[in-house]
């Protein structure tokens, strides 16, 4: 299902602890991590892919988790054109994604990444809030600086709010 711009219906999901952490899921069989995330289905709202994919990706049921919030409007990022299928060049260009910020009310031991059948990940950990934009696959990082700027405001005043400055690293100075 893609909108007339050519970006398929999205949502993605950051889920904090009680420290502020979020869970960063590394893609079975890759090198890759990155926030849960999965298409809306036709008929489904946002929230409702969200509980689905939290399910089908984490393990996790609506009891084991708080909504603390979404973003306002879509995100969307494009997708390279190496990556998209065949049958799809010309008319897919990416992702438009609602971001929910989720707050880990259960314990770590109620994620199970085999939930379903067919598992999105193979390995996860907790990381400080603002560490996925240094390893996110680089077409997605102006779409997570975006979320979790937005979703920052949520949390507590004193945890994960601001962005740390990058290091200098010395070069070209």
């Amino acid at each position: 299902m893609l909108d007339r711009e050519g970006y398929r219906p999205n949502v993605g999901i950051v889920l904090v602890n009680q420290h502020d952490e979020v869970f960063w899921g590394k893609r079975i069989g890759e090198h890759s991590w990155q926030f849960p995330q999965g298409g809306i289905k036709k008929g489904e709202t946002p929230e409702q892919a969200m509980f689905r994919e939290l399910h089908e990706e984490v393990g996790l049921a609506p009891e084991h988790v708080r909504i603390i919030g979404r973003t306002r409007d879509w995100l969307r990022y494009d997708v390279p054109k190496q990556w998209v299928r065949r049958e799809w060049r010309g008319t897919y260009k990416g992702q438009k994604q609602i971001w929910f910020l989720l707050r880990l009310v259960g314990r770590d031991s109620d994620v199970s990444l085999r939930a379903t059948e067919h598992p999105e990940f193979d390995a996860w950990r907790w990381n400080d809030y603002w560490v996925p934009l240094e390893s996110v696959i680089e077409f997605k990082r102006a779409v997570y600086e975006q979320a979790l700027t937005e979703l920052a405001r949520l949390l507590q005043p004193h945890r994960g709010r601001h962005r740390p400055e990058p290091q200098a690293s010395g070069l070209g100075q």
